[in-house]
């Protein structure tokens, strides 16, 4: 019985974190069905949820790279991870559009593992309303303002970021600190790079792509056996092997930098082929 309460209790707290965590400002797109995000229309939506789940708050939709927009009420309601929302009233709008602003209502779910608020949206009063939404936690303001200050330049940032598999911002935020760097060994002599690196690599590089300002440095290296001259080109070829991948994989150059260090930055012992083996690696960072 203890045990049944205390799991009850947790889920009644879970839930209200959850409420409270669908608090503020939230930006996207709602586009109609067998469409895109980006041909859909910019939605600003902030909300305040109290910790029995009921929303209230306002939505802003506007016509891309447009002046025109309408200012909604919104409430609704949310039962464990769906959100329910309706939009009550119109405050204001456009006068030079021509657009139908309707009230829409939403089906939402926030999505764990992405960071996105998605679902569909339709409406009672205006026919053939139907399609999907997607929106990601923003720290900013609502702008109420009549014009909207703000350039639409994060909603095309926005389609891209769908269309590579990007989770949401504050998903990637966690990703990149929580990322953690292994080397890559190579074979003896070789500078070809294992299969069995390919998904480290690639989880690599879905982090960079999602930080704009995120470079990574890729540094090679090798043991001791051979000359100097030898191991510093054959660490230089290690590097650039990864460097290949990278580009290979659409990770613009520019956001690449490599170095070399040849035999001269051992992390074990050359005196044995186990240390040797730890030596002959390429080594990572983010700058």
């Amino acid at each position: 019985m203890k045990f049944v309460i205390f799991t009850i209790s947790l889920l009644f707290f879970s839930l209200i974190g959850f409420n409270q965590s669908l608090n503020g400002l939230w930006k996207g797109s709602i586009y109609p069905n067998r469409t895109s995000p980006d041909k859909g229309m910019v939605i600003y939506l902030e909300l305040t949820a109290d910790k029995s789940g009921t929303i209230s708050g306002k939505s802003r939709n506007e016509l891309y790279n447009t002046n025109d927009f309408a200012i909604k009420n919104v409430k609704g309601k949310s039962e464990s991870n769906n959100i329910q929302l309706s939009e009550t009233v119109i405050a204001k709008k456009a006068v030079a559009s021509r657009t139908m602003w309707c009230r829409l209502e939403y089906q939402l779910v926030y999505n764990n593992e992405t960071g996105y608020l998605e679902g569909t949206y339709s409406s009672n009063d205006c026919k053939n309303q139907l399609g999907k939404v997607i929106l990601y936690r923003e720290n900013s303001s609502f702008p109420d303002e009549i014009v909207n200050q703000e350039s639409h330049h994060w909603f095309d940032l926005l389609a891209k970021d769908l269309l590579k598999g990007l989770n949401a911002p504050e998903i990637r935020k966690k990703e990149r600190e929580n990322f953690v760097f292994m080397p890559i060994y190579f074979d003896y002599d070789k500078a070809e790079i294992k299969t069995e690196y390919y998904d480290f690599l690639n989880r690599m590089i879905h982090v960079v792509e999602g930080h704009s300002d995120l470079r990574v440095k890729v540094t090679g290296h090798t043991d001791s056996d051979g000359s100097d001259a030898y191991n510093d080109d054959l660490s230089k070829k290690r590097a650039q092997a990864i460097i290949n991948y990278f580009v290979s994989k659409g990770l613009e150059a520019d956001r690449l930098e490599f170095d070399f260090k040849g035999e001269h930055a051992p992390i074990e012992t050359n005196k044995t082929s186990e240390g040797r083996q730890k030596n002959r690696r390429v080594e990572f960072s983010f700058i």
